[in-house]
């Protein structure tokens, strides 16, 4: 293998922020834990958000708490300072931020506009630098939304900029509901890699339309090498009718290694793990590679 990727596991947050049914603090640790075991070095294990919102992720410090140990770099969500100071309190030492490259995205999906995320995002990022805290940040609707269609590049580019200027160490593009094309994935890349550098930059791609490989060929392309992926495709997105999870975990570690690229995870531990969290939350494995290697 002559390059690494990164992967961040964002499925115990992203993946399961979505779900209907509830998800136990017990079954959300044991997942966190045997995505550990099986080489994921990053994992985003939760979010402090009001549980009013988002259900799901209630009872994040608890969380936290139980998987420091095991996961060199366990990532959270935090929207505001109050979530900020939850985290902290909690012992959390790499947070994420997120904001939109939709005016109307942003709206829909944290009452503010992108210029209030922004300055809400500076403030946490600030008190979290100064803290000694790793701080990346998200850019939704990156390639496309729900509500104003395609998003022109220079609008990534603006957002980007913001978010590195006040402190994220990488910012995750997002292709939020999985829209994006080869083409335009290229040239926006070829874009934010010219402006920021690519390891600056992660790859953040659903798979709604099944274009979310094709599309990492490009970023790869481009020189990115970090990649944002969920356990067995699990997400999906409440504003963004008919959008699926994430690129399956199982899936991107099958492509990445046929391209010779190493990512330290076990294939076919991870494979169990996707079934194993398909059968808790009782619906089927998204991730091809995942049933494909478990039916072997």
């Amino acid at each position: 293998m002559s390059e690494r990727i990164r992967l961040v596991e964002v499925g115990p947050r992203d993946g399961l922020q979505n779900e209907q049914t509830h998800v136990s603090v017990v079954t959300r640790i044991e997942l966190i834990k045997k995505l550990a075991a099986c080489g994921l070095q990053q994992i985003e294990v939760g979010a402090f958000v009001s549980p009013k919102w988002v259900p799901q992720m209630a009872d994040s410090a608890a969380v936290v708490a139980a998987v420091q140990s095991v996961v060199p770099q366990p990532w959270v969500l935090v929207p505001n300072l109050r979530g900020l100071a939850d985290a902290q309190a909690a012992g959390a030492s790499h947070i994420a931020v997120f904001t939109a490259a939709s005016e109307t995205f942003s709206q829909k999906n944290t009452n503010a506009s992108i210029t209030q995320s922004l300055e809400r995002i500076a403030e946490v990022a600030g008190q979290a630098k100064a803290a000694g805290l790793q701080v990346r940040g998200y850019v939704s609707c990156a390639l496309g939304c729900p509500y104003e269609g395609a998003i022109k590049p220079q609008a990534v580019l603006d957002v980007t900029s913001r978010l590195l200027a006040v402190g994220c160490s990488e910012v995750s593009i997002g292709d939020t509901i999985g829209v994006g094309t080869l083409t335009g994935v290229r040239e926006l890349f070829k874009q934010l890699t010219a402006q920021f550098g690519a390891d600056r930059l992660a790859a953040h791609f659903h798979d709604t339309y099944g274009q979310a490989l094709a599309n990492l060929t490009a970023a790869l392309d481009c020189g990115v090498r970090t990649i944002d992926s969920s356990v067995a495709g699990l997400g999906g997105c409440p504003y963004a009718p008919g959008a699926t999870g994430n690129v399956a975990t199982e899936d991107v570690v099958r492509f990445c290694e046929g391209q010779g690229l190493a990512t330290g995870v076990d294939p076919g531990a991870l494979s169990v793990v996707g079934n194993w969290i398909s059968e808790q939350l009782g619906h089927p494995n998204a991730s091809r590679a995942g049933r494909a290697i478990c039916a072997t």
